[in-house]
This record gives C-alpha cells, structure tokens and sequence, in this order.
C-alpha cells in the first residue's frame, strides 16, 4: 500500500503523514509506503516507510518521479497560497494550476485505477451576495487567482474521474484553525492569528472589520475529513466529487470571546486584538463565502467540527504555548 501526499512538509501534509502512519492502515490494507513531495522540509523522516522527496510541483518530470508508476492514494495539497496568487499570477498558474495537471497526469499513467484526493478551497465561490449561504450548488465565480485555479483544478478532478482515468474526490475547504508557527502570505492568515497571537501573549494585527463573518474549521477534522473521503466508497459519491465542509461561522469579534474564555480556564496572559485594517487584504475577503451548507458532506459520513472552543483547546493541546 503506498500513499503520495504532495505538500508533504507543511502544517496539513505533515499533520495528514502523522496521522495515516498512527492508523497504520488505508482502505484495510497496512500502509508500507508514503512519499512526501515538498519544495522544503523542515526535518529528516522518523519512519522508514516515510520518503521525502524535495522538488517542483510544477515539474512533471519531478512529479512522475516522485509518484512511481504505481500506487494507491495521492493526496495533492500542494499550493501557493491566496496572497501570493494575486501578487504572482504566472507563479499561481504554473503551481496551482500545472501543477494539479501533473499530478493528474501521473494519476492517469498509474497502474490501475488509484485515488486522487484533491485540497479545493472555498475560494472557488465569489462574485455574488456573500453573505448568502454557499453549497455545493452555489455557482462558482471566484473573484481571486487562488480560487479560480482551484476551481478548475475541481473541474479537472471531475473530468478525470467521468473518464475513468482515476477516481478522485476534492475537499473544499473552509479556512483551517488553527495553524501554528507564523503568519504567512495566505489572505485568510489573520483567520489563525487572531487566536494563535494573542494565546502566545503577542499582540495580533487585524487586518479586518472584527464584525467580518468567515467559515472555519479545525485541522483534527479537516485531516479526518480527508482520509474519509478518501475511503468512501465510489458508488456513494455522485458525479461532482467536490464536497464543502461543514463549518461554523465566525467573527474576529466571536474568536475574542472564545479565547477569553479559554485563556482565564487556562491561566493564559492573552495578547491584544490590535485593529491594523488592511483595504487590500479585506478587499480579498469580500469575495469569500460568509458561510457554508456542508449538509451533503454530512451525508455521506463526513464529520462536523467540534465547537469554536473545543478546536481552540485541541491547538493548545497539540501545540501548547510558548
């Protein structure tokens, strides 16, 4: 049984590693091989099933090394980040977009049929009244470079799988809380900042209005969420294989008192929520999705997150403080 996971070395490729190699098992069948394709590593791998391969997502040689001619899973999570497609858009274009094309293509030439299990984004929605409820009903109009290559990205995913070239599944995902580490260039990154500063005792710059709604949900659930899809059975899933996850809505104004609440439990010195408005990020997220309707996601198995809280106090679990 061997696993691909591309984006391998960052927060959620890692966290997913760690957890199918916990599991010990896929689809009921043990787990011999997993290949980790990432630009960059942060460290050597424990496990000797565990291979890191160090390369371009937008290289389909380097891709089709990496995968081998044969094997059971992918999971394609490598990306560029909301903020640096609308600053690069030739970079986006060669990394989102070709770069799911090549991990495609290396799905297509595999031996057999494998599964491709594909990280989408709820930035594939925009352009309409965004404080209206989204599905996967919704029309998609992305208003960012980010959404629209992942938007196609799910179109391909589609085309593929109608085709019989591989089976694939993609995960729309809502904004994932929360991330450990620093801010980086993705436009929704204030999302886990405005718990993780201020739980670290530093202050948080808010580059949004603190009454601005956003879905969101845990990472334990989103790394749940894939591997279940990943093992559901193809003839429960219907011809559009993108599913959105169910997640709560909220507020900067929401995440504030929850980590108020978590901190005095927690004999936490909080940071400060400092109002630091952005045009240009805010501008972003205008054309994001205010909330989602994950109900056909729940339909077939997939979980709902536990409480804004609950997902609070698993970071501090799984993380602690400094």
């Amino acid at each position: 049984m061997k696993i691909i996971i591309t984006g391998g070395g960052g927060f959620l490729g890692s966290q997913l590693a760690q957890k199918l190699l916990e599991r010990g098992t896929w689809c009921g069948k043990a787990i011999t091989e997993m290949v980790l394709l990432d630009a960059f590593f942060r460290s050597e791998p424990t496990d000797a099933r565990v291979k890191h391969i160090t390369g371009d997502i937008g290289d389909r040689a380097t891709v089709l090394a990496a995968t081998g001619a044969k094997f059971d899973v992918i999971f394609h999570l490598a990306s560029m980040v909301s903020g640096e497609c609308e600053e690069r858009f030739d970079d986006a274009m060669r990394v989102n977009l070709e770069g799911g094309r090549n991990v495609f293509e290396a799905a297509r030439a595999a031996e057999g049929r494998p599964r491709v299990v594909f990280a989408s984004s709820v930035a594939v929605y925009g352009g309409l009244d965004m404080s209206q409820m989204m599905s996967d009903l919704t029309k998609q109009l992305p208003q960012t470079t980010y959404g629209m290559t992942k938007a196609m990205c799910e179109m391909m995913v589609n085309d593929h799988t109608r085709k019989g070239h591989f089976d694939g599944r993609s995960v729309r995902l809502p904004t994932v809380i929360v991330r450990p580490g620093k801010p980086n260039a993705a436009a929704s990154s204030w999302a886990s900042g405005m718990f993780r500063e201020p739980l670290n005792g530093e202050p948080c710059m808010l580059p949004i209005r603190r009454d601005q709604p956003h879905p969101m949900t845990g990472y334990r659930t989103v790394i749940e969420s894939f591997i279940f899809l990943s093992e559901v059975p193809e003839e429960k899933l219907g011809k559009d294989r993108a599913y959105v996850l169910p997640a709560h809505r909220v507020t900067p104004n929401i995440a504030e008192k929850v980590i108020q609440e978590v901190a005095e439990e927690k004999g936490i010195k909080l940071g400060p929520i400092v109002d630091a408005f952005d045009a240009r990020i805010q501008g972003i997220v205008d054309n994001w999705p205010q909330q989602v309707d994950g109900s056909r996601a729940e339909a077939i198995g997939l979980p709902k997150p536990p409480t804004l809280k609950e997902i609070v106090e698993q970071y501090v679990s799984d993380f602690g403080m400094k």
